[in-house]
């Protein structure tokens, strides 16, 4: 049995019928809007690291950070816009970030470059958490695009907490 259109209240234009409920898709806009938060709060530590450390590994952290940035730069446009094609906001401000966030922002000193890694480590954890709660609601939902897209960032944290850690052991 084919779903009912919903109505378009949130985005002010035509219903959307895409085979997925209007509560669906908006507990998934709400999970992807914490992601899009974390992972923007992610993006401007990484980037305030870029630009403060210092110290014997200033060339290697350096050079890895603006990566990191730059890969998190190019991640949040496909999340915001998986918000939109579910007909809803994508959040943008600083205060609804901040409000969404599971991230604390980035010291106000920066730290020493080890502790820089440690807060990116802790970081990228926090954003695969927060992209892995969202899974049950896209699975529930057959929402494939969104289980594709929280595939995709939960293989790139996950992998950078690896590789940022494995510069902390001794």
């Amino acid at each position: 049995m084919a779903k009912k259109p919903s109505t378009a209240a949130k985005t002010g234009g035509p219903a959307i019928n895409i085979g997925i409920s209007e509560k669906d898709r908006g507990a998934i806009a709400a999970g992807l809007s914490r992601l899009l938060a974390d992972t923007y709060t992610l993006y401007l530590t990484t980037h305030n690291f870029h630009w403060n450390v210092t110290g014997p590994m200033f060339n290697t952290l350096h050079l890895m950070f603006m990566a990191q940035y730059t890969e998190l730069w190019n991640a949040v446009d496909p999340v915001a816009e998986r918000i939109r094609s579910l007909g809803h906001a994508a959040p943008g401000s600083y205060a609804q970030f901040s409000a969404l966030a599971s991230i604390k922002d980035a010291p106000a000193t920066p730290p020493k470059a080890l502790e820089m890694v440690r807060i990116l480590v802790e970081g990228h954890e926090a954003v695969a958490r927060t992209a892995r709660a969202i899974f049950p609601l896209a699975d529930k939902a057959a929402d494939e695009p969104t289980a594709d897209l929280l595939t995709q960032r939960l293989t790139v944290h996950e992998q950078t907490a690896w590789m940022l850690r494995s510069l902390l052991e001794d």
